[in-house]
């Protein structure tokens, strides 16, 4: 796997780059792949800058990432202490997000992307981030949204299990190659009630679906980019045209919970 290339591990079946998610080394190709595909490193970008708008004089306050992956969010946001599960020469800081190694009321953000549906016991997660949090502090995620387009990429071309019916926990499996992908539309919306009377303390500030395309269009970690990278302007032009319908069309979702 270490000497694997990228077209290399694209052409292996399905089932095997399933398997092979929970090795570092293929988080380490994904961060390669990202690289050289200009239109989803842009994508990653937009995500970072959305991250950032949420938080006015970041550079004042203690930022975390959970499950940084291959990603590069330091770029944009330069004080971030970055952390994964999986041991990787990238990351400031390797732990579980269910024991996170920080004091008590001491992280003012902890940043996302595409990790609470990969988190076994989401409840346990909940309570940790409640005490590792200040006042005021912030959980800021992006993952898959629960809409009539997304459920259908996500259910026909996406390897993730994407289950609106399920429960909250999810079966023990690998770090990464184990998850569901509806898991943040059941817990915050599905199950909002619950998660309420469960976590008063962690209100939901906002939920947003958004970007239709353009993960799309860039074909993710797994397809070849499928336009041009110097469309992504005009992408993103038709998405914001596409705003009132993104409730129909979103395939993601950006949410933010605050300590109270």
């Amino acid at each position: 796997m270490k000497s694997m290339k990228i077209v290399e591990w694209l052409r292996q079946p399905e089932t095997k780059r399933i398997k092979d998610l929970d090795d570092p080394a293929t988080t380490q190709l994904h961060a390669e792949i990202i690289r050289k595909k200009p239109f989803l490193q842009k994508l990653y970008i937009d995500f970072y800058k959305q991250f950032a708008k949420t938080i006015p004089d970041s550079e004042k306050k203690f930022l975390v990432e959970l499950g940084s992956g291959g990603g590069f969010i330091k770029e944009v946001i330069q004080n971030v202490v970055t952390s994964d599960i999986l041991e990787l020469p990238n990351v400031d800081k390797v732990f579980s997000v269910l024991d996170m190694p920080f004091g008590n009321e001491s992280v003012d953000v902890f940043f996302m992307i595409d990790v609470l549906h990969h988190v076994t016991n989401p409840r346990v997660f909940f309570k940790e981030a409640l005490r590792c949090l200040k006042a005021g502090g912030k959980v800021v995620m992006i993952e898959p949204a629960n809409t009539l387009w997304s459920r259908f990429i996500y259910k026909n071309f996406h390897h993730e299990f994407f289950d609106p019916q399920a429960q909250w926990e999810l079966p023990e499996g690998g770090p990464l190659s184990q998850g569901n992908g509806a898991l943040p539309w059941i817990i915050f919306t599905r199950d909002r009630s619950i998660f309420e009377k469960e976590f008063p303390m962690l209100r939901i500030v906002s939920m947003r679906n958004h970007t239709p395309l353009r993960y799309l269009l860039s074909g993710g970690l797994t397809l070849r980019q499928l336009v041009p990278s110097f469309t992504y302007p005009a992408v993103k032009a038709v998405e914001y045209l596409l705003f009132p319908l993104n409730n129909l069309l979103g395939m993601f979702q950006t949410i933010e919970l605050q300590k109270q």
